[in-house]
């Protein structure tokens, strides 16, 4: 199997340490987005890649970079890879690693929420490919620790995320101090109207390579939609799923809040359904880190999740996505289910949707130009009743969305008002 991984691989012109880098990674074949970019790239051309997660984007743009960077050189980096989170910058860098441990490149990541001076050593020592988020870049740079006239390539990751999260001002600084002469790639899960901006801005004659229609989940993704009335409900469904051991068997359960992903890890960890951790933006760097490392390693049965946590996380073998919530950022909703379903593996996406949530899976259907399939609720489920306030809370939420659509509605509230 290794030779005929390699026969697939060697048409790209790698060397030979990238290719062994690739049989190590276990990468038996190119993906469709590796097939159209590596090329691209290695002919140096400007380029923006439109690809879910899971698709394998981010090989597509490493080895190219690796087999241009080639061996160690100077000690100023030549290439730079920006992501919008630590946990992308550190998965990244993983990756890098990996396909470059043949090589003697230096791979040094950069970001922020712990101090600056180890990163400053390892760049003193010599980097051939920095990655970074764009904070802690800026700030090293305008430290004077971080020289920046050697790059000669330039990756944004994730870029429909560091837009969601208003890094265009960063952004526009990192262009204005680094080389004008440099290729430019931008990748991207979903190419909405702000990271079409960012392109328009930011690369000039790019090539564009779309894999999949915009916004659309992963063929190898089955999708399941079940109607339940209340919280209670979602997570006595959600005992019901976890307690088929052998067919749930490595899950990431997404919430909207934080404060769910606390209570339905709670509601797990009680119920002792297998090793579960919980990861949100309260948490900790290292507590994230350890969280995703241990789930990685299939020492984490359950990872339950908000989507900003969970962005770009890269795990093998996750079995089910379960949306315990809907996303009310639609975009999330792909990002989620691709999770699972990745490297030529079937998984499934099951999303429990109340009658407030129904508004916003309308919305997700629209984005994705697909129907999510409704299945019916197993008999066995226990179905709770609604509590008053939740009802309450749910008609009130019912009434916002429609005075949203059109200003003219009243509502029921309105009218008892009167």
């Amino acid at each position: 199997m290794l030779m005929s991984s390699v026969g697939d691989w060697s048409t790209y012109k790698l060397n030979k340490q990238l290719l062994l880098g690739v049989q190590d990674a276990g990468f038996t074949s190119p993906t469709e987005i590796q097939q159209k970019c590596i090329p691209l790239i290695s002919g140096g051309q400007h380029l923006i890649g439109i690809a879910q997660t899971g698709t394998g984007k981010t090989a597509a743009y490493l080895l190219p970079l690796l087999l241009k960077l080639r061996y160690a050189q100077g000690s100023e980096a030549r290439a730079i890879v920006l992501v919008p989170t630590k946990e992308l910058v550190v998965q990244v860098a993983e990756q890098a690693r990996a396909l470059a441990k043949h090589t003697d490149l230096r791979i040094v990541d950069i970001y922020g929420g712990v101090g600056p001076k180890t990163q400053i050593e390892k760049i003193h020592a010599g980097v051939d490919l920095l990655i970074a988020t764009p904070g802690r870049l800026m700030e090293l740079y305008q430290r004077q620790e971080l020289p920046v006239k050697q790059i000669k390539t330039l990756v944004l990751d994730e870029a429909d995320r560091m837009m969601d999260m208003g890094f265009m001002p960063q952004l526009r600084k990192i262009f204005e101090v680094i080389p004008q002469k440099r290729q430019n790639l931008l990748f991207s899960a979903t190419f909405p109207e702000k990271v079409e901006r960012l392109a328009q801005e930011f690369l000039d004659f790019a090539t564009r390579v779309e894999i999949t229609p915009q916004a659309t989940v992963a063929v190898k993704v089955e999708q399941e939609l079940y109607h339940v009335p209340n919280a209670l409900t979602k997570i006595n469904f959600l005992e019901y799923l976890l307690s088929q051991e052998d067919v749930f068997t490595r899950v990431m359960i997404f919430t909207r809040t934080k404060e769910m992903a606390n209570q339905v890890f709670r509601f797990l960890e009680r119920k002792k359904l297998g090793p579960v951790r919980v990861i949100h933006s309260n948490k900790g760097q290292n507590s994230r880190m350890n969280a995703m490392t241990e789930f990685k390693e299939g020492k984490l049965r359950i990872l339950v999740s908000t989507d900003v946590a969970a962005r770009g996380i890269d795990v093998t073998n996750v079995t089910h996505v379960i949306n315990f919530d809907v996303p009310i950022v639609y975009e999330d909703y792909v990002h989620r289910t691709g999770r699972t379903g990745r490297a030529f593996q079937q998984g499934k996406a099951i999303t429990l949707v109340t009658d407030a949530e129904k508004y916003h899976i309308d919305k997700i259907e629209k984005i994705i130009r697909e129907k999510i399939p409704v299945k019916p609720l197993p008999r066995e489920l226990e179905v709770a009743e609604t509590p008053f306030e939740e009802a309450q809370d749910m008609a009130r939420e019912i009434d916002r969305q429609k005075r949203y659509e059109d200003p003219e509605f009243k509502g029921a509230f309105h009218e008892k008002r009167r």
